[in-house]
């Protein structure tokens, strides 16, 4: 009997440790990665950005260097919010 509820015991431990490993990833997870990496990419870009003007105000970057540069990564940021919150929106 008690060989009996021992091995119920482990079953029921193993089958609750190997719960995660038996999950399917599911479509919140990616859009969870997803939103993740955008974030990441964010930051990126707005570190990018204060560089640049850092840059630029050191002298290391000409006014038109920095205005083409600026320009870009504002625009890639733009895109990265826009993306944010459409994974918001749904």
């Amino acid at each position: 009997m008690e060989i009996v509820l021992a091995l119920v015991i482990v079953a029921a431990l193993a089958w609750f440790v190997s719960a995660p490993l038996r999950r399917r990833p599911s479509a919140t997870d990616d859009s969870e990665d997803a939103r993740a990496e955008l974030e990441a990419r964010k930051q990126a870009l707005y570190r990018q950005i204060r560089d640049a003007e850092l840059d630029r105000a050191q002298g290391k970057l000409s006014e038109p260097d920095w205005r083409r540069l600026d320009s870009e990564l504002r625009r890639e940021a733009v895109e990265v919010l826009k993306l944010i919150d459409a994974l918001d929106a749904g």
